[in-house]
C-alpha cells in the first residue's frame, strides 16, 4: 500500500514540476509576475467586490492585530463541526476542553514548543499539569536567498523529554519553499530526523507571513503554496505519518486555495474566545500566552479534536 501511495505522490510531483516548467515559460512573456502578497492583495479585493452580491454567501474574522476582513463562504469546502457551546475554559489555568457527546467529540489538551522555550522544559511536570501531547519544531528553511535547512537546536532533546514523560508528540517545519523540489527537500529532512522516534502526532507544514522582514516566498503565488502543501504533506502521509497544515484565517481565505486542499487537516491558529473558522479543522491554537508549570515563559495552547468511534 506504501508503495501505491509513494506513487501517487511522485506522479503528483512529476505533474506539477511540469507545471512549473510552463508557467517559468509563460513568465518570460509577461514582465513581473505578482507575488503572493501582490495575489492575496488581489484576492482581498475580489472578496470585496464578491460581498456586494446577493448570490454570495460571506463570513468576517478579524486577524491577531484587529483588522477586519470578509471573504466568501466556499460551498464546496467541509464546514467547521464544532459547537463551542460544548467548550469549556478553566478560569484560573485558561486551559480549554471540549466534549461534545451527541457528536462523539472529545479534545486532548496541548502545546506546541520550540528552541525559544529554553533548555530547561520540566516534561514530567508538564504531564502531571495535564497536557497531554506536544508538537516539536523540527526546524526550518532560513529567510535568506540560500535558504539553508536548520534544525531546531532544542529538537532532540525536546522530543526524547517528551516521550520519556508519557506525552504524545508531534512536529512541525516552517517552510520557505520556492519551488516543488524545495518542498520535497523539506519533508526529507523531516522524516530523515524523525524515524528513529515515536510519532504518533502530526507532522505538520507550516507556512506564514513574514512581516516586517523580506522572504524567500515573497513572490510565491497562492497556486504555489497550495501545492506546496499537498507536496508535504502526501510525503509524510506515504511514510505512514498523519500529516497537518498550519494556516490562520487570513492565510485560509486569501492566500490558500482551500478548495483543492479537500481531505488534507488544518492546525487552526486563532486567539480569539472562539475560533472564527467556519471550515473544518483538526487542532486549534488557541493562545500564544499560555503558562504551564515546568515550561518558563509563555507558551502556545492547543487543543487538539478526537472524534470517537
Amino acid at each position: 500500500m506504501i508503495k501505491k501511495i509513494r506513487a501517487g505522490v511522485l506522479l503528483l510531483f512529476f505533474l506539477l514540476l511540469s507545471f512549473e516548467a510552463c508557467k517559468a515559460g509563460d513568465a518570460e512573456k509577461e514582465a513581473g509576475t505578482k507575488g503572493w502578497k501582490e495575489a492575496a492583495d488581489a484576492a482581498e479585493n475580489e472578496e470585496q467586490v464578491k460581498k456586494s452580491s446577493s448570490d454570495t454567501t460571506c463570513y468576517t474574522f478579524e486577524d491577531v492585530e484587529g483588522n477586519s476582513y470578509q471573504a466568501e463562504l466556499l460551498d464546496e469546502v467541509a464546514k467547521n463541526p464544532y459547537n463551542f457551546k460544548n467548550l469549556v475554559t478553566d478560569p484560573e489555568s485558561g486551559y480549554k476542553t471540549y466534549s461534545d457527546t451527541k457528536k462523539h467529540i472529545s479534545s486532548k489538551l496541548g502545546v506546541d514548543v520550540s528552541e525559544f522555550q529554553g533548555e530547561d522544559i520540566d516534561w514530567q511536570q508538564v504531564k502531571e499539569r495535564g497536557i497531554d501531547f506536544v508538537i516539536v519544531r523540527l526546524g526550518y528553511r532560513a529567510y535568506g536567498e540560500s535558504g539553508v535547512l536548520v534544525l531546531d537546536d532544542m529538537f532532540d532533546q525536546n522530543v526524547q523529554g517528551a516521550l520519556s514523560a508519557g506525552l504524545e508528540v508531534g512536529v512541525y517545519f516552517f517552510s520557505q519553499a520556492t519551488t516543488l523540489s524545495e518542498t520535497v527537500e523539506e519533508a526529507d529532512f523531516v522524516l530523515e530526523h524523525i524515524r528513529q522516534y515515536d510519532i504518533t502526532a502530526p507532522v505538520v507544514f507550516d507556512t506564514e507571513e513574514i512581516k516586517g522582514d523580506e522572504a524567500r516566498t515573497d513572490s510565491n503565488t497562492r497556486e504555489d503554496f497550495t501545492n506546496y502543501c499537498k507536496v508535504f504533506c502526501d510525503s509524510i502521509k506515504a511514510e505512514g505519518y498523519d500529516a497537518m497544515i498550519y494556516a490562520n484565517m487570513k492565510w485560509m481565505a486569501f492566500t490558500l486555495k482551500l478548495e483543492e486542499l479537500e481531505g488534507y487537516d488544518f492546525w487552526y491558529a486563532d486567539y480569539h474566545e472562539e475560533p472564527q473558522c467556519p471550515y473544518a479543522f483538526k487542532m486549534w491554537q488557541y493562545s500564544e500566552t499560555g503558562e504551564v508549570p515546568g515550561i518558563t515563559g509563555h507558551v502556545d495552547l492547543d487543543l487538539w479534536f478526537q472524534e470517537e468511534n
